[in-house]
């Protein structure tokens, strides 16, 4: 019962953070002033870039927690991040 609470708490902050995200990316497109096909594309690189930061965050924890320095370290995190990004998103 425990781990479904846990999954649940961090589906729902995944969500709000992909609205954050979202809605912060909308907003610098208004700045920006743009419309059509380039506020789509600045938008969706904007969410892409946005939504790699945590994974490579964790990423970097993770080699930092294993005392991991360069080429192992590096390695490391490309596989990490590879790993992340390959990973079912969940709903």
């Amino acid at each position: 019962m425990k781990k479904i609470a846990i999954t649940a708490a961090l589906i729902a902050s995944s969500l709000f953070a992909s609205q954050a995200f979202a809605s912060a990316c909308q907003d610098q497109a208004a700045e920006k002033k743009l419309a059509g096909a380039a506020k789509t594309s600045f938008v969706k690189k904007c969410e892409k870039d946005a939504g790699a930061a945590p994974a490579a965050a964790a990423c970097e924890k993770s080699a930092m927690d294993k005392k991991l320095a360069g080429a192992a370290k590096t390695s490391h995190i490309k596989k990490c991040e590879a790993d992340m990004a390959a990973a079912p998103k969940k709903p």
